[in-house]
């Protein structure tokens, strides 16, 4: 049973004192492929020694987190822009919109998450999108980049059944993690309506670690307690859930 974690930050802080042991017990436990977001140029040393340690298990992602967006952010696209010529990577992302925390920078975050987005089709690879706060203003601009070469991943998906179904109109699996265990997640209660062919898993971490560890670090090795979830949820066994979510996981990121 291969398992198959969409979306972790290994390379977070939060990692520094048992990194190499965390990877290890995920790997040990059947957790064998981890997908890595960026968050902007600072991160992209740390992401490199990651893939270096464990070259394997390791596919990296380049882009810019749209809370980190700020007024230099076409600086940090030419970083972008200077990864994805010079090396392989599997996805464009996090990318995407975040009003959340602050709004201040929604013109430009719609602008860099425009731009890309069609990074991605240039380098004919799939975007991994961070939503928060901002479906309508996520979907407007998918709804402008709309396409055959328009692919890829709503990382931790929270909305709505309608919202979940528009989703896949762009081409974008699911990213499911964390959430879906928490009582008042929502997403439980209706996401067997989606075919399980549109799913994959993720962690998030060290963030939204599921229960019964909420609150807590989040690592990879918690994606066991979200397979279990959604193993109830669609009432298959793990072992399908975990072969068909990392057989979508394949199908997004060609690896």
């Amino acid at each position: 049973m291969i398992i198959t974690d969409t979306h972790t930050h290994l390379y977070s802080e939060a990692f520094d004192e048992d990194r190499t042991e965390v990877i290890q017990n995920a790997i040990d436990n059947g957790i064998e492929r981890f997908f890595i977001p960026a968050i902007d140029s600072t991160y992209t040393e740390s992401m490199l020694q990651l893939e270096k340690s464990f070259p394997d298990n390791v596919f990296l992602m380049s882009g810019l987190h749209p809370t980190h967006i700020k007024e230099n952010f076409k600086e940090e696209l030419e970083h972008v822009e200077v990864q994805l010529e010079k090396r392989n990577y599997y996805a464009v992302g996090e990318i995407g919109i975040d009003l959340y925390w602050d709004k201040t920078f929604l013109k430009e975050q719609q602008e860099a998450f425009r731009l890309q987005i069609q990074l991605a089709k240039k380098y004919k690879l799939p975007i991994v999108i961070h939503c928060r706060d901002a479906f309508d203003e996520v979907f407007e601009v998918l709804e402008l980049e709309k396409g055959e070469n328009l692919f890829g991943i709503f990382h931790c998906f929270t909305g709505t059944l309608e919202q979940a179904k528009k989703a896949i109109t762009y081409n974008m699996k699911l990213g499911i993690g964390g959430v879906v265990t928490f009582k008042n997640g929502k997403i439980d209660t209706f996401l067997n309506k989606i075919d399980i062919k549109y799913i994959v898993l993720e962690t998030d971490a060290p963030y939204l670690a599921p229960v019964p560890y909420r609150g807590k670090r989040n690592q990879s090795l918690y994606v066991l307690n979200v397979l279990e979830k959604v193993a109830t949820i669609y009432e298959k066994t793990k072992e399908e859930i975990a072969l068909q979510t990392t057989l979508n996981s394949k199908e997004v990121f060609g690896v």
